[in-house]
């Protein structure tokens, strides 16, 4: 049995928490501890890490270790490897590969499952962003199937666009596999978002991104979405793919319950400037750390660790420390389902934490240590 203090992050209160790899008991602490603490964070929408691409079917396991390592020191603690719109056979290899270092890797135990973000998204530039055109196709059940087969069920979250006109009975399927279904790289009608949402689906991709730059006023797909009380959302909160404008609109929209924190991060997240991989697709990271589709614009992910989206959330957000840090830990792990973190730091779920300092002037994060299934994993 393990016993650590903080400052409890979401009331302010010193805690002392006794936990093996689930936590045991949570009492008050006698006295008032330097560090604070929450869960750990969880981030259901990474594309890649560390210079490494979780959507190449050759990446080493060592790297996607290393990968892992690395988002420890941010306080990351569960997250989905995320694989977007590629070719049947390279999507299938690289959830295979991504579940044989599940499987081997110590570090596996963060992989808590996959997103597959794509490929049954709008073909429409705009939507369909740095997804690559030719491999975009309607959605299939007998592929989705063939993603299960090779990663043992661990698919857990999939972003489709609902306009399909096979994408009602898709999320019906799916959602009957307790798969959560988002919907993302759209460009919808109203009607294709209440049919998606009566069909299942509980979730919006990155709302605000993936969308065409211009668009009518109202109705649309944002607005629909934003409306929507029945769908959760998660925002990318980086500073470079929303404006704090509309990230303060969104968060009143949805309510902090219904918001979550992603990064959509890809390979080059934690790394210098310079040219990397995504998928089949070169990438670029800028010197003002926007990851861009090589030569172009686009951007194809972000460069976000989630301890700074934590710092954004209160910066750009204008949320407090408590509500940040919800929206990286309790949300996000009910939006993608991920088992026994729906709670926080309560007896029974998992003893995942981040100890960090915490200045309030500043709204900045320092992280202290990682701890995932009560093992210190990194520290400072």
């Amino acid at each position: 049995m393990t016993t650590c203090s903080g400052i409890d992050a979401t009331t302010g209160s010193g805690t002392e928490i006794t936990f093996n790899g689930d936590i045991e008991s949570v009492r008050p602490s006698i006295a008032r501890p330097s560090v604070w603490i929450a869960p750990g964070w969880v981030d259901i929408q990474v594309n890649g890490f560390a210079g490494v691409d979780y959507n190449s079917p050759a990446t080493p396991h060592e790297e996607i270790a290393r990968s892992i390592h690395v988002q420890y020191a941010a306080g990351m603690t569960r997250f989905y490897p995320t694989v977007i719109t590629g070719s049947p056979d390279d999507m299938l290899a690289a959830l295979k590969n991504l579940s044989r270092a599940k499987d081997t890797i110590a570090e596996g135990v963060a992989m808590d499952g996959f997103h597959v973000e794509g490929p049954h998204i709008s073909p429409d530039e705009g939507p369909r962003g740095a997804h690559p055109k030719r491999w975009v196709r309607p959605p299939d059940i007998d592929e989705f199937r063939r993603w299960q087969d090779a990663t043992g069920g661990r698919v857990r979250l999939v972003t489709i666009a609902p306009e399909w006109p096979q994408a009602s009975r898709y999320i019906e399927a799916v959602v009957a596999q307790n798969v959560v279904v988002s919907i993302g790289h759209t460009g919808a009608e109203a009607r294709h978002i209440a049919d998606a949402v009566s069909a299942g689906a509980t979730m919006s991709t990155h709302l605000g991104n993936g969308a065409h730059g211009v668009m009518r006023r109202h109705p649309n797909y944002i607005w629909e979405q934003l409306a929507e009380d029945r769908l959760r959302a998660s925002f990318i909160v980086d500073g470079i793919h929303l404006p704090g404008s509309f990230l303060k609109v969104a968060l009143r929209a949805k309510g902090v319950e219904r918001a979550v924190l992603v990064t959509d991060a890809s390979s080059p997240a934690g790394c210098a400037p310079g040219r990397y991989r995504l998928g089949e697709q070169d990438v670029d990271l800028t010197a003002d750390n926007r990851v861009v589709l090589a030569g172009q614009e686009r951007l194809a992910g972000s460069a976000l660790k989630m301890d700074r989206g934590v710092e954004n959330l209160m910066r750009l957000g204008e949320l407090s420390l408590a509500d940040a840090v919800r929206l990286a830990t309790v949300n996000a792990a009910r939006a993608g389902r991920v088992p026994g973190r729906e709670q926080g730091l309560v007896a029974g779920d998992r003893a995942d934490f981040v100890l960090f300092d915490f200045d309030a002037a500043t709204k900045s994060i320092k992280v202290q240590a990682t701890y995932v299934g009560g093992r210190k994993v990194w520290s400072l």
